[in-house]
């Protein structure tokens, strides 16, 4: 059975779990080609694949994911999980997404920070990693603000196939 996520508080935002209820927010960065360039998934043209996104979230018993909510408004302002990585064996990987127009103003380091906090002292884990692409290096400085390093040189290739870029992969160690 899917565990619940638990509601996180930051400074200026609550992280929630991801409700049906937030497709139309959701789709508002999805659909945006700013925001999917660097994604692994395709940009969205339908608001049906916001809500399989969503639908899976609620199902993946392996991942926690949260809403990013403004408590200054209570706009949904963008997503993020944690979850055990494929690629990079004994490691938890971190993935986000945020609306354009909340680009560069320190949301993203802040939610994760607290979701990196909660998986190391609530399930135990101690190793992250993420990846970003290349031409996206701003994604970079959020992984080294929560103590990552450059592990290694690698592509990402979006899930539907489309397209691969370049990326550099992130990882840390969190001590006990």
């Amino acid at each position: 059975m899917k565990h619940k996520e638990p509601i996180i508080e930051t400074e200026r935002l609550i992280l929630r779990p991801i409700e049906l209820s937030d497709a139309e927010a959701m789709f508002e960065w999805n659909s945006d080609p700013r925001v999917a360039k660097y994604m692994s998934y395709p940009c969205a043209t339908d608001i049906s694949q916001t809500i399989d996104f969503i639908k899976g979230t609620l199902t993946e018993e392996n991942e926690w994911n949260w809403a990013f909510v403004l408590k200054d408004g209570n706009k949904l302002i963008g997503s993020g999980g944690i979850g055990p990585n494929n690629e990079m064996e004994g490691y938890w990987g971190i993935g986000y997404n945020l609306h354009y127009d909340f680009w560069h103003k320190g949301y993203c380091t802040e939610a994760m920070k607290a979701i990196v906090d909660f998986a190391h002292k609530e399930l135990g884990v101690n190793k992250i990693c993420s990846e970003h692409a290349v031409d996206n290096p701003r994604s970079g400085l959020v992984m080294e603000k929560l103590g990552m390093t450059f592990h290694h040189d690698g592509t990402i290739t979006k899930i539907d196939g489309s397209e691969s870029f370049k990326a550099k992969f992130y990882a840390m160690e969190i001590e006990e």
